[in-house]
This record gives structure tokens, C-alpha cells and sequence, in this order.
């Protein structure tokens, strides 16, 4: 490193937005709002994603990235980021978990990984429902004679519906949720939503008695969701999501090593593969150059669209090199 510059330019090329952030503090110019936006995508940090303050300090372009993947932080906020869609934040999350791959940082890698998992089954359900679980809209696809979703069990009538306490909860609420203010919106996000997206991966892929939520759907619409919804189930219970246990932000202390994580990775695929799904998931994950082969492809084969890493951080990194120049 010959000077002080060059060592801010290796900061941005490895994507460490917090580090130049410290270093660059007090500057004029577009740096330090970069960084600061950078590091908030890069940490998942979804429901400050375009935070108005940035507004006129980071291109709009970025932000409007970034807000693709925003979580609506009042019921009737626009645009609805990913409860329209959950495609842009899964590319987003292809490419945090690359990133910290390269950087070797495996705890929010498998934090990343986790996230993926809970809201597997609404990506899969998305395109059924024609949007990501919002519950402004999901009402008239769940509701109705015959169903069961968000209705309270009957004494006796437990084994009727297969969702537990907690999901059944959580269903109850998204029908409803739509007309609470902020507080109560914010805080059926926090803890409900990701139990709306396992109810209704449970309805498609474990439900032994289905109600009218599944039977009002054409055969072949049915029968494809519910493959997809038990791969998302296999994913969620795989040797990878469950390194989320040996990690800071699971139950212990300890951290896995890179090593584990490609064991953990080769152990799941190995499982998925046996899925009705897992020829069309891992078709490509010898040559795909990710750093867990075939995930990118896993996660298209669950959503029934093509997904593949997203280039927004690796944009932030271009234009502060650009800025720093």
C-alpha cells in the first residue's frame, strides 16, 4: 500500500462500507452516505433500506434498489418492497451471503441463510397469490367457505388443521393487521410474518386434512406448489439452516468455520437431490461459480423463477471507488 488512499480503495473493494465510513468521517462529498447506505444493505437492515434522510445524499437508483427489498413500515405504505415481491430481496440475499463468504465472516452468512429458510414457503407461494403475503391483499385467497386458515379450532377439532398455536395465531392476525396503526403493524412483522410463511408452506406441503385454502386451486397449480412448498421444508430442515444453532445468533457461543459450512452445504444438496425438484434445483451447480454450488439454483426452483445474485452492493463498492478516484 503505497497510501492512505489505496488502503480506502481496498476497504471498497471488500465491501467494508463500516470501516471507510470511520475513516472518511467529517468528509465532504458522497462517501460517507454511501458507506453508511452500503452497510445498512449489506447487514440486511430491510426496514431502513431508503430511509428518507438519505434522500438526495445516495443516487436514487440505489435506493430504489434497496427499497425492492424494503419491509413497508406502516400498512399503508408504497410501494409495498417485499411483500409485493420476495424476488428482488432473495437476489439480495445471493448476494450478502457471496459476500461474506469472500470475507469469511460465517455467522451472518448463516444468518443470511436462516433468513432465506423462514420465508421460503411465501416465495414459494408467491406465485400463487400474485404477491409476497401481504396481508392487504392475502384475505381473498385464504378466506372463505371451507377454510380453515386464521379461524379459532373448536374443542376436539385440533387434528382438523395442522398448524400449531403460534401459526394459527399468526394467520389470525395478517387477516386483520391491515387496519392497525404503526406500533402493531411493526410488530406483526417482527414476530408473525415469517409464521404466516410456514403455515402456509405447512398447508401446501404437510396439511393431512386440507381445507378450501388448497382445494379451490386447479389440480396442476396444486401439485406444483406443493412440491415447491416441500422443498422449501426440506431446505428449512436441512444441515445448513441448522448451523443457525452453533452460531452467535442461535443458542451457543461458537461460530462455524468455512469448512463447516461447505460440509453442511454438501450434506443438504445431497439430501435436496432426492427431491422431485432437486434435478431441476442443482442442474447447473457444478459450473454456477457460487460459493455454495447450486443455491442460486435451489432458490429459483422454489420461487418457479429464475433467481440469481444481485449486483446492488457490488455497485455501491464500483461508485465509492469512483468517488474515492
Amino acid at each position: 500500500m503505497e497510501t492512505a488512499r489505496d488502503v480506502l480503495r481496498v476497504l471498497a473493494e471488500r465491501y467494508a462500507f463500516g470501516d471507510l465510513e470511520a475513516l472518511t468521517t467529517g468528509g465532504n462529498g458522497p462517501v460517507a452516505p454511501l458507506c453508511a447506505f452500503g452497510q445498512r444493505v449489506l447487514d440486511l437492515d430491510a426496514e431502513d433500506f431508503g430511509m428518507p434522510e438519505e434522500a438526495g445524499e445516495v443516487p436514487r437508483d440505489l435506493l430504489d434498489r434497496a427499497r425492492a427489498s424494503r419491509m413497508p413500515q406502516t400498512a399503508k405504505e408504497r410501494p409495498r418492497g417485499a411483500l409485493a415481491s420476495l424476488r428482488p430481496a432473495y437476489r439480495l440475499l445471493l448476494e450478502v451471503i457471496d459476500i461474506r463468504w469472500r470475507r469469511r465472516e460465517m455467522a451472518p452468512l448463516v444468518a443470511a441463510v436462516h433468513i432465506a429458510a423462514e420465508y421460503a414457503p411465501m416465495l414459494a407461494w408467491e406465485p400463487v397469490l400474485g404477491h409476497a403475503g401481504d396481508p392487504a391483499l392475502i384475505g381473498r385467497s385464504v378466506t372463505g367457505p371451507g377454510s380453515r386458515f386464521g379461524v379459532p379450532v373448536e374443542p376436539g377439532s385440533e387434528r382438523d388443521c395442522d398448524h400449531t398455536r403460534p401459526e394459527r395465531s399468526a394467520c389470525e392476525r395478517t387477516l386483520r393487521v391491515a387496519n392497525e396503526p404503526g406500533p402493531g403493524w411493526r410488530a406483526y412483522l417482527d414476530r408473525q410474518h415469517s409464521q404466516v410463511a410456514r403455515a402456509l408452506g405447512d398447508c401446501a406441503a404437510r396439511c393431512r386434512t386440507p381445507c378450501s385454502v388448497m382445494s379451490r386451486m386447479d389440480a396442476g397449480v396444486r401439485a406444483d406448489l406443493t412440491a415447491r412448498c416441500r422443498l422449501a421444508a426440506d431446505f428449512a430442515d436441512s444441515a445448513l439452516v441448522r448451523l443457525r444453532h452453533a452460531a452467535p445468533v442461535g443458542h451457543g457461543f461458537g461460530v462455524p468455520s468455512p469448512e463447516e459450512v461447505q460440509t453442511a452445504w454438501a450434506r443438504a444438496r445431497a439430501s435436496l437431490r432426492h427431491h422431485p425438484l432437486g434435478e431441476q434445483a442443482f442442474k447447473n451447480d457444478a459450473a454456477d461459480g457460487y460459493p455454495l454450488p447450486g443455491l442460486p439454483g435451489l432458490f429459483s426452483a422454489i420461487g418457479a423463477t429464475e433467481l440469481a445474485p444481485d449486483d446492488l452492493l457490488q455497485e455501491v463498492s464500483r461508485r465509492l471507488l469512483t468517488a474515492l478516484a
